[in-house]
């Protein structure tokens, strides 16, 4: 008989009562048993952080009323009680002290993302993950979608042909008023950018735009003309923007992030051509795709089926016809990190496969993009090229 794995206990920074990315990284996390939360610093106010710790049956040794304090109780416990991993879901401002000092003193870290607000303190996460050889994942949710990895897979076995065009949208409405002003707290701190950083739009929903393209079609940017706006009036950060792309290789790109088109929901779409065909994904509607070849009828590629690239398929938990969606690929993303953490207690590195989540280099390079559009945006010559 193979012996019991042991659920891997993490604790969380951020994600308190009323927070909706919390809930939804728990609820992920628990969706196929690998994780148990047994810590927290749940909330930047203490009575806060207290109850939320409470609600979710946490011992009351280990709800802390700040991250240093978490910290400092986990270095004085030993590693059968120790956490496994930190994940931080707090606003974006909150990323970089904590994700240091918990990679500093060797632990296996998640980040929501944007991962930070400058490409500067990116440089440093990444040296430090690489001095202590830890494992750190970023929440890019969307890249565990399954028919987001089916097309990634297609295009890599050149399905596709040479890559010549790409189109993401992920259009918003729910910032088209200013409900910032209204007591909205998930608004008002991403519009603060104190807290949010020079990036709204772009950064909340653009970064995710960025990954999906990267996760797909593998391309990299070469350089960007963005313009951005702050079209609802008293707003600081941008609420809307509009990007050409240029890929190393020659394709080229237009990407639109925009919270403020009213009405809509969760509008992201993305559209890969190539010499060979066309595919095209959207995530409200996540478990189908459309294949357009260049001989031959439009082909609709639908979640679980038998004949899809391993990767995909892999990814997929009940059988064809039965809808999965969001809280699933944050699934996927945490099973990659999950695999990447026992491999690494192991002492071997996972099969590729198998450890299938974005890094911090990914979230690195979406801080990178970040910053290059902000340039970009105050530039009067608009190519800017991406470091």
């Amino acid at each position: 008989m193979s012996e019991a794995v042991r659920k891997l206990r993490y604790a969380m920074v951020g994600g308190g009562e009323g927070a909706f990315i919390g809930a939804v990284h728990r609820k992920a996390m628990a969706l196929d048993g690998q994780y148990e939360l047994v810590a927290g610093a749940l909330s930047s106010t203490p009575d806060k952080a207290r109850a939320s710790g409470r609600a979710l049956g946490l011992a009351e040794a280990r709800i802390h009323p700040d991250w240093q304090s978490l910290l400092d109780d986990e270095l004085r416990r030993d590693t059968s009680s120790r956490v496994d991993v930190v994940v931080i879901v707090t606003p974006n401002h909150v990323h970089f002290p904590v994700a240091r000092a918990f990679v500093e003193a060797g632990f296996h870290v998640v980040c929501d993302k944007p991962l930070v607000h400058t490409g500067e303190q990116a440089a440093q996460l990444v040296e430090a993950v690489k001095a202590r050889g830890t494992v750190f994942g970023v929440t890019y949710n969307y890249s565990g979608y399954p028919m987001v990895r089916q097309a990634r897979e297609m295009v890599r076995a050149g399905e596709l042909g040479e890559l010549r065009k790409v189109v993401v949208e992920y259009n918003q409405g729910w910032l088209a008023t200013r409900v910032e002003a209204d007591g909205n707290k998930q608004a008002a701190w991403r519009n603060d950018p104190a807290q949010s950083g020079g990036a709204g739009a772009i950064g909340d929903i653009g970064s995710h735009a960025e990954n999906l393209v990267s996760t797909v079609t593998g391309l990299q940017l070469e350089s960007l003309c963005a313009d951005l706006g702050s079209l609802v009036p008293g707003r600081v950060l941008d609420d809307d923007a509009n990007l050409l792309l240029r890929f190393r290789g020659g394709a080229r790109g237009v990407m639109v992030a925009s919270q403020v088109n009213t009405g809509i929901e969760n509008g992201f779409r993305l559209r890969v051509s190539g010499t060979l065909g066309t595919l095209e994904w959207w995530q409200e509607d996540p478990n189908r795709m459309t294949h357009f070849p260049l001989e031959g009828p439009p082909r609709l590629l639908t979640r679980g089926a038998p004949w899809l690239h391993p990767a995909a398929l892999r990814a997929s938990r009940i059988p064809p016809g039965h809808p999965e969606g969001f809280i699933e690929a944050f699934a996927n993303v945490y099973l990659g990190v999950a695999e990447a953490i026992r491999a690494h207690g192991r002492g071997r590195a996972p099969e590729p496969l198998e450890a299938d989540y974005p890094d911090v280099q990914v979230g690195a390079r979406g801080v990178r993009f970040i910053e290059a559009v902000l340039a970009s945006a105050r530039s009067r010559e608009k190519w800017t090229s991406i470091p």
